[in-house]
């Protein structure tokens, strides 16, 4: 049976357009209504941020502090089925935050790696699918970093040598010295590249018949919607099962390429440059889908990830859901609450919400204040 686990209290302190807040939150649903930047977002930015630590937004941290203030304060009571868990976090404008787990200083992230997962619906999801490639690895590789340590661990590793290698090709090879050293880089890159590619492979097996399923759920149709993965530097298909092969493909492709990645000096092969491809009716769906039939495949997208991290995990990650519903027709918006899983839901809204809605407690967030 799927875990529970929900967010209980949430204190906030100049973080991003919330001045303070003190909130208990229900384990079910509560509702953040208010009219735009008025600060309902941060709420649910700020729950992304303790579960993985950084803004689901994309903008570096100090951004997230008050204009004005050195620091933001983050708070929150975790709960799960056996325990109750304090997360406490400063965030810096100018330095290294602060993150301290029931009172005890917390040095590495992965350190609170399962406190708390989220599913974050947002209104810029539409680049799910009209956006460039790096938009759906990243999709991907979020979804690995919540359902194992490892591939998390493997994604940094991987991007931290291709920091490495790319610029030793700027410097330039000159001697059997750099030689070498691109020859040992090499090497880690197909290490952790290839776990990167095993976790990709494996998700999206299991992720695009659920993808599918929720695509004709809200849309109400059967056509053919399929994602696969596609590596330019690979002919034929990739196994996720046999990390060997995906190895001896990577070595292959970078022993084979080296040639024109010293004349253009940047690495041109390796997951960084791989991309999943969406095709909808057997067409694809960044440049021939509607936008409601690519709005409606990035919600199914979103849902389709959670609903398997849950069951890979055992635990329902918390929902958060910005303003997903202001670009929604009735059809589709009342498919969707159809199709939300039970758990924890953080829901924004600056308009009105489907009938179908039933908070459990509403909020109003005005000019940076949450009123009851």
């Amino acid at each position: 049976m799927e875990g529970a686990t929900h967010i209980a209290r949430l204190w906030l302190d100049r973080f991003r357009a919330i001045d303070s807040a003190d909130l208990d939150l229900s384990p079910g649903l509560t509702v953040f209504a208010g009219a735009n930047a008025q600060g309902k977002t941060s709420l649910l930015e700020a729950v992304g941020w303790i579960a993985r630590g950084r803004s689901f937004r994309g903008v570096p941290d100090h951004v997230l502090v008050q204009s004005g203030h050195a620091q933001a304060i983050v708070r929150a009571e975790v709960v799960t089925e056996t325990r109750t868990q304090l997360f406490e976090a400063e965030l810096n404008a100018q330095g290294r935050n602060r993150v301290q787990l029931n009172k005890s200083a917390v040095t590495r992230r992965r350190d609170v790696h399962d406190l708390v997962r989220v599913s974050v619906f947002a209104p810029d999801d539409l680049d799910l699918v009209k956006g460039g490639p790096i938009t759906r690895r990243e999709y991907l590789d979020d979804l690995l970093a919540a359902v194992a340590l490892r591939y998390d661990v493997a994604r940094s590793d991987y991007e931290r040598i291709l920091r490495h290698r790319n610029a030793l090709l700027r410097a330039g090879v000159r001697d059997g010295t750099d030689r070498a050293t691109l020859d040992v880089f090499d090497e880690q890159l197909v290490v952790a590249g290839s776990e990167v590619l095993r976790g990709r492979l494996r998700l999206l097996a299991q992720l695009d018949d659920r993808i599918r399923v929720g695509y004709h759920a809200l849309a109400g149709s059967t056509i053919a919607v399929t994602a696969t993965y596609r590596a330019e530097w690979h002919d034929g298909d990739l196994e996720g099962d046999d990390l060997e092969g995906l190895q001896q493909a990577l070595r292959s492709a970078l022993e084979r390429t080296r040639g024109r990645e010293l004349d253009r000096r940047v690495t041109l092969v390796g997951p960084h440059r791989d991309e999943v491809v969406l095709l909808v009716g057997n067409l694809d769906a960044r440049t021939h889908a509607s936008q409601g039939e690519q709005r409606t495949l990035a919600l199914a997208m979103r849902l389709a990830g959670h609903h398997l991290v849950a069951a890979l995990t055992g635990v329902v990650p918390v929902l958060l859901l910005d303003d997903v519903f202001s670009e929604l027709d009735d059809q589709r918006a009342g498919a969707l609450v159809e199709n939300l899983p039970p758990g924890q839901t953080l829901l924004t809204t600056a308009g009105t919400l489907p009938a179908a809605v039933h908070p459990d407690r509403t909020a109003t967030v005005v000019a940076g204040k949450v009123l009851a």
